[in-house]
């Protein structure tokens, strides 16, 4: 039996990394661990030196309540895991009961607070168990409201993670033995933002397993691979940015990934310092998502990914942000799922530099592939990736036709998001470009007819598809790129079903330049290729 309360089930929020006791007091002493925390700046471009832009976001939970009905579960100053909820002091029991629509904090620092616990951090298995014994919790009392109408077998919910919580959560997630409860397979989705999937790396170097001091070690390679039940991943990619397709689908996980290095200010910006470049100032953009493993050992499919331009926590933060916001909700909720992938077909070297090529001179260059999205109507992106933010896919001249195929980033839709709620159809606009790179021969940097900040291609692009009413109804679409002026989709195209329910949308794109009688021409430098859209349904089973 279907679970009707679909898609909206209950929300266990894990927050992240507490080092000092101070820090560790600090949390215990927020009710909701910062997922309470909103703020009322944006950064509209990457100078630190320019005045933000207001912009007003009251923080997940408010919005979570005020959008979608969601509460939180204290009670009379208590938590669902305390005794005190059911029962009250004189051993009756109280009339507090749970919804379908809640938001559960997983307070997994309790037991160090000076405070509430007994001043000692359990190690980060110890977490992992907790996890799974509070899904177990929130699944009993659920399923006990007889207004959910939700049997024990069909109850769902949502993992919702910052930084260190996210491998907690896959810690209980790819660990079995840390699943006491045996509860794993009652997360529906899994959505983490700025979580060092595959570790922490400062100067280049990742956290040494010797650095237990406020256990600095959970975020080195080899720790993590215990923990997260990765031994022979570990050994053959030495990486541990996976998750096991066996144990949960990599479909159901969203990566939420921070660009924004220069806002991050702890450790009085020491971190931002050592972390460097490509990072939220604490965690590296390579090492925020995450790769589905497959049961033969190989690397899967990507998990979906976004990219904001917001650090690691803080008054610019990831977690209260509002792009952040929209790619949970829609992930959560949505109705459709677009995954934008890069095809590239050819790539044409500048006339000089393709004749050292013919005559057998090594050259090399590397592509910086950028992508802007937004649906329609709205005032902010759901991703943006931009070279001036180091958050752009990089494509290789040496390799590219071994890589042809890069994943740049995914979106989801939703019905209830349309401006006019007339309209079927869905729509998002989303911008390309790919910057002209450095050329090297034999090493050497080519810089004649070299013009800094240049692009090989760039153009925006609006996408409209149009859903089917039904199983025998095909999805329609049809896209325009925006070139000098602005434009409806207005170009037909054709999708093509392939595997399951999901279809294949293909737009072409070339390098060219208009000639004396009107005509396009293909530039030298140029790029051709196509940006494929893998479209599907989303959340089949809402009610």
């Amino acid at each position: 039996m279907a679970n009707r309360n679909a898609p909206f089930h209950p929300i266990i929020y894990v927050r992240g990394f507490a080092g000092t006791q101070g820090e560790i007091d600090e949390t215990t002493a927020d009710p909701f661990c910062g997922f309470n925390v909103g703020s009322t700046m944006y950064r509209a471009v990457p100078n630190k030196e320019d005045k933000p832009r207001k912009y007003v976001f009251e923080s997940p939970v408010v919005r979570l309540g005020t959008e979608f009905e969601y509460r939180d579960v204290y009670e009379d100053g208590y938590d669902i895991v305390d005794p005190e909820w059911e029962t009250d002091a004189q051993g009756k029991p109280t009339d507090n009961t749970m919804g379908s629509r809640s938001i559960v904090i997983y307070r997994y620092y309790d037991p160090a607070s000076t405070t509430l616990g007994i001043d000692k951090t359990p190690d980060i298995e110890s977490f992992a168990r907790g996890l799974s014994r509070l899904v177990a919790r929130v699944r009993d009392l659920v399923c006990k409201n007889p207004k959910n109408g939700v049997a024990p077998a069909d109850f769902r919910c949502y993992l919702v993670a910052h930084s260190m919580g996210g491998l907690v959560c896959r810690a209980f997630l790819q660990n079995p033995e840390l699943d006491v409860a045996k509860t794993h397979g009652c997360v529906d989705k899994f959505f983490t933002y700025a979580t060092p999937h595959n570790g922490i790396d400062v100067a280049g170097i990742n956290v040494p397993s010797w650095l237990t001091k406020n256990d600095a070690d959970n975020f080195n390679r080899e720790r993590m691979q215990g923990y997260l039940n990765l031994k022979d991943a570990y050994a053959k990619h030495q990486r541990v940015d996976f998750i096991p397709e066996s144990l949960f689908p990599s479909r159901n996980v969203f990566c939420m990934v921070g660009t924004n290095r220069l806002d991050y200010e702890v450790a009085a910006g020491l971190s931002r310092t050592f972390v460097g470049h490509g990072s939220d100032g604490l965690v590296k953009i390579e090492n925020a998502t995450l790769t589905g493993l497959k049961a033969d050992g190989s690397a899967g499919d990507p998990c979906a990914k976004a990219f904001a331009y917001r650090s690691h926590s803080g008054h610019f933060g990831i977690v209260n942000s509002e792009e952040a916001f929209q790619n949970l909700w829609r992930f959560l909720f949505g109705d459709v799922r677009v995954d934008l992938w890069l095809e590239i077909d050819d790539i044409r070297l500048p006339d000089p530099v393709r004749k050292e090529a013919d005559a057998g001179r090594a050259v090399d260059a590397l592509y910086q592939i950028e992508v802007l999205a937004s649906p329609r109507g709205k005032l902010w992106l759901l991703t943006r990736r931009t070279s001036e933010e180091d958050s752009v896919a990089c494509v290789q001249h040496a390799t590219w036709q071994q890589n042809r195929s890069v994943y740049l980033s995914t979106v989801f839709l939703a019905n209830r998001a349309r401006v006019n709620t007339r309209r079927r159809s869905l729509a998002y606009s989303m911008t390309l470009g790919v910057r002209v790179p450095d050329y090297e021969i034999e090493r050497r940097l080519w810089l004649n007819e070299h013009f800094e900040g240049g692009y090989l291609f760039r153009n925006a692009l609006v996408l409209e598809m149009v859903p089917p009413r039904s199983d025998g109804e095909p999805w329609k679409a049809k896209y325009a790129w925006q070139d000098a002026g602005v434009s409806l989709a207005d170009t037909d195209i054709t999708p093509q079903q392939i595997s399951g329910h999901a279809i294949e949308i293909a737009i072409p794109f070339d390098s060219s330049t208009v000639d004396a009688n009107g005509r396009r021409q293909p530039t030298n430098p140029g790029i051709r290729g196509h940006l494929r859209f893998v479209v599907q349904g989303w959340n089949p089973d809402a009610a």
